[in-house]
């Protein structure tokens, strides 16, 4: 048995994984989570045989877990274990069609006991599942899920109830919709059912594969794979052009069909390589002849420049130049479009977050590194692109809730920083007192007023640092210090570097 164990505690999952080497060393342990969420992403991508887990755990309780595996298709077995006597989590995953539910701790022979009528449910369940799983649409989804042994009694049935010749050629055609899943994929089924039904000596029956976010449509009876590949080509995919990258094999058997898909997929992200969008067939896209990528390394350096002047007009040109880079009619591999989005993206929020821009620093770029390096869709990329443009402008949405008197004082440090304007010369010409702009200061800022000039300053150096070609001595004057050395010691106690070590750092 392929075993998944959902546990948050890292020594009781350990030692459910030394119990189950030695009531069989040949149970498999394809994945531990250490919470529902975890879990959940590991069934719908490792598609074990029994799930063993807690109830409580953080994020998803145990039942929670189930339930949406359940609610999703898939016909994995669950040994329930709980701290907790209580009847009603007994009944919940009763209620689930859970039948083994253990307290803890575990007693080794009420485990041994458990795993023994999982086991025997399981060939049980392998013995009568095409009459169990009963329409085409399951028994394909279960086949696609690897939950179904594409065996003689499994290619007979489908020949008697649904006249399906196994000794023909199945194909899949995959319409990929990324993140618009949930709203497109409704619209995506209907059309992709209405036009294979014109294709006439073929039957098919189409699947949601929510974890791919795309609808899978299985052909079969199909006498020409090429005839069909070559009508999908021209009449099915002007269809989808907006709303799904479209792929397709042929396999010639109906144990293929899982192997099939799992070929298929990873290259579906070459639908970011081409002009216009075509169709990913494998295995013609594995001999495509690609250019070389070329990073714009001007675009990255004009964007920083940009950044550094706030010049939102420009940043917005640059981010359409950047994504026009790669549409310049030559193929290039979508993993180096995809990693030159990464540095891309990368060098533009180290920038902000250089200059002070908060939402740069509070974005997980983990997650968004994930949202580039899965994106199989241009769309997928602009909406990465679309973040940094939000980012871009939030420093703005950020100045105008400081009230009117700091709002007005820091347009005046903006103005006179590089001559050395003072607390009390600001206070004067805004008839307050001193002491009192200095209070407001630092209760709208965070920071005295001080501090603030002197950030403001290093943030200004900043930005001439990478932004020009100015010599240290330029710059220094620029922002206000007419000593280079002391300039270089104040931006040293600010930022860790020397002005020319960040300079070279930057570029």
């Amino acid at each position: 048995m392929r075993i998944l164990i959902a546990e948050d505690e890292i020594r009781i999952r350990e030692g459910i994984q030394k119990l189950l080497h030695k009531i069989d060393p040949e149970y498999e342990i394809v994945g531990e989570a250490g919470d529902g969420l975890e879990g959940l992403k590991m069934c719908r991508e490792l598609d074990p045989d029994l799930i063993i887990t807690d109830v409580q755990m953080p994020e998803m309780n145990g039942l929670e877990m189930l339930e949406t595996i359940y609610e999703e298709g898939y016909m994995a077995k669950a040994i329930v274990l709980s701290a907790y006597s209580e009847f009603e989590y007994a009944r919940g995953a009763m209620k689930m069609g859970v039948t083994e539910y253990l307290l803890k701790p575990v007693n080794l022979n009420e485990f041994t006991n458990a795993l023994e009528n999982i086991k025997r449910q399981i060939a049980e369940d392998n013995r009568k599942k095409p009459e169990k799983v009963g329409t085409l649409d399951q028994i394909m989804r279960e086949i696609i899920g690897g939950r179904l042994q594409a065996d003689e009694d499994t290619r007979a049935y489908l020949y008697n109830n649904y006249d399906i010749s196994t000794d023909r050629d199945f194909i899949l055609i995959v319409a990929y919709m990324g993140s618009q899943y949930d709203k497109e994929a409704g619209s995506v089924r209907a059309s992709l059912s209405h036009s294979l039904s014109l294709y006439e000596g073929t039957g098919h029956c189409i699947l949601d594969i929510e974890y791919l976010n795309s609808v899978v449509a299985v052909v079969y009876n199909c006498a020409s794979a090429a005839d069909l590949e070559r009508w999908v080509q021209y009449q099915l995919l002007t269809t989808f052009t907006e709303h799904a990258a479209i792929g397709y094999t042929a396999v010639s058997s109906l144990t293929q069909i899982k192997s099939g898909l799992d070929r298929l997929f990873p290259y579906m992200d070459w639908n970011l390589s081409f002009e216009d969008n075509v169709l990913i067939s494998y295995p013609k896209i594995t001999q495509v002849q690609t250019s070389m990528c070329i990073y714009p390394q001007d675009l990255e350096a004009r964007m920083k420049s940009a950044i550094c002047a706030s010049d939102h007009e420009k940043e917005e040109e640059i981010l359409l130049s950047f994504a026009d880079h790669f549409r310049d009619g030559n193929v290039y591999d979508p993993r180096e479009i995809k990693e030159s989005y990464v540095r891309f993206i990368w060098a533009a929020l180290e920038t902000l977050k250089d200059i002070g821009n908060k939402k740069a620093g509070n974005i997980r770029q983990q997650k968004l590194l994930e949202q580039i390096m899965n994106a199989r869709m241009r769309r997928e990329l602009k909406d990465v692109c679309d973040i940094i443009r939000d980012i871009l402008v939030s420093d703005e949405d950020e100045s105008n809730s400081d009230d009117l008197t700091i709002k007005r004082a820091k347009s005046m440090i903006s103005e006179f920083y590089q001559t050395g304007i003072t607390l009390d010369e600001i206070a004067s010409r805004l008839n307050i007192t001193p002491e009192y702009l200095g209070t407001r200061f630092h209760k709208e800022t965070g920071v005295t007023f001080s501090t603030y000039i002197k950030n403001y300053r290093i943030q200004k150096a900043k930005e001439l640092l990478i932004g020009t070609s100015l010599k240290l001595y330029e710059i220094a004057d620029r922002v206000g210090y007419s000593d280079p050395k002391y300039f270089s010691k104040v931006f040293r106690d600010t930022t860790g570097q020397l002005p020319g070590d960040y300079r070279k750092a930057s570029k």
